[in-house]
């Protein structure tokens, strides 16, 4: 396990070297999206319309942000992670198309994310469920908000982060998902215990 800082734009180079495991801290752009941004995303791009956001070589986050504004500014109030299997069924195109290279969610996400990250050079992060305001700490400034009328959940929130983290990279770009093997040691493990009490499976 090896420990990483990097900041955004990241390069797919840089992301090859990482593997399941290792830990990263992301200062920089990262850019909330949720099923709903991700799907008006994809149809913008469809439709051949102009994105508010650059997502190639930035962090994605799977948040849905507690914000307050003071004044005529955005202030980021707590920011933990949205349960990432919402996403999957967008996270494979939205790699492809846009060559996002960080994601950042919690519980894992499946095969065609895998094989996304693995083909154009992507990874994905867990960060920890209940550290929301540890992860707002990290959020230097809200540099800007896109399509509030998703709602303040489902809006591209624009952060800049310094050493946003602990990630701990649990898809990386070579095939391995850490979610996966941990299911396949929990069936083995099942099965084994079934038999020995007799059980059926």
């Amino acid at each position: 396990m090896s420990t990483y800082r990097f900041k955004t734009p990241v390069s797919e180079e840089d992301i090859r070297k990482l593997r399941v495991g290792d830990v990263i801290y992301v200062s920089g752009t990262l850019v909330t999206a949720r099923d709903e941004a991700h799907k008006r995303v994809l149809e913008y791009y469809e439709e051949g319309r102009k994105l508010p956001v650059d997502f190639e070589g930035i962090a994605l986050y799977h948040c849905g942000p507690i914000v307050k504004k003071v004044n005529d500014e955005w202030i980021a109030v707590a920011a933990g992670p949205t349960t990432s299997t919402r996403m999957d069924l967008f996270e494979a195109e939205f790699i492809e198309k846009f060559r996002v290279r960080i994601i950042i969610g919690k519980g894992g996400m499946g095969e065609r994310t895998t094989e996304a990250c693995k083909k154009y050079g992507a990874v994905y992060c867990a960060f920890v469920g209940g550290a929301a305001v540890l992860a707002a700490n990290a959020i230097k400034r809200i540099k800007g908000v896109e399509w509030l009328d998703l709602g303040m959940p489902e809006a591209l929130w624009i952060f800049e982060v310094e050493n946003f983290g602990p990630l701990i990279v649990t898809i990386d770009s070579h095939g391995s998902n850490l979610h996966r093997e941990v299911m396949s040691r929990v069936e083995a493990n099942r099965d084994t215990i079934y038999k020995k009490l007799r059980l059926k499976g």
